[in-house]
């Protein structure tokens, strides 16, 4: 029976994923070169800009390990910004049980600009960063959620383990506060 409700791409999605479970390893190559730049803009956005690419490469390790676990009830994106997101808190909690000092850098808010680059003020882009910094982590990672991957507030909620309307209120303070600060 085709799966009518879901978008095509998440219909290739699943396809690749049975691909690969029936031996098609190039199909695993194409999960990672579909969902690789986008997990690995999350992951610097909320903080790991040293470890990106460790944090990308265990991302799909686990997720590929696991991937008899996944039910498809999400987005595969969704799924692996999940685990992406654990695999943060996990690092921080041992390098705090390790004594390491884990600290939000502002370089950590990664930002993308399009070609209006050179009309942008540097201020603005420092005031920019100051504002992402001065959000909560979990402020920080909705926003970054919807505003640079685009996600809804379900895929939120499920990727941040909190409900929608929680997701939607986050998103809203953020936004306040961002624009507040920007006000100044």
């Amino acid at each position: 029976m085709p799966d009518v409700a879901l978008p095509t791409d998440e219909r290739t999605d699943l396809d690749l994923i049975a691909r690969w479970k029936a031996g098609e390893q190039r199909a695993a190559s194409l999960l990672v070169e579909r969902h690789a730049n986008a997990v690995a803009r999350f992951v610097a956005s909320i903080g790991a800009r040293d470890d990106v690419e460790e944090v990308v490469q265990d991302t799909f390790v686990r997720a590929f390990a696991s991937l008899d676990g996944f039910r498809g009830e999400s987005s595969l994106r969704t799924w692996l910004f999940t685990i992406a997101r654990r695999l943060l808190l996990d690092r921080r909690r041992a390098a705090k049980r390790r004594g390491e000092q884990v600290q939000v850098q502002e370089s950590d808010a990664a930002t993308e600009y399009d070609s209006l680059d050179g009309v942008i003020a540097d201020e603005t882009q420092r005031r920019l960063r100051g504002a992402l910094e001065k959000l909560s982590p979990t402020q920080r990672e909705v926003f970054v959620l919807r505003v640079s991957e685009g996600m809804s507030y379900a895929e939120i909620a499920d990727t941040v383990g909190t409900t929608e309307g929680a997701a939607r209120v986050h998103y809203h303070n953020a936004m306040r506060t961002i624009k507040e600060l920007l006000d100044d």
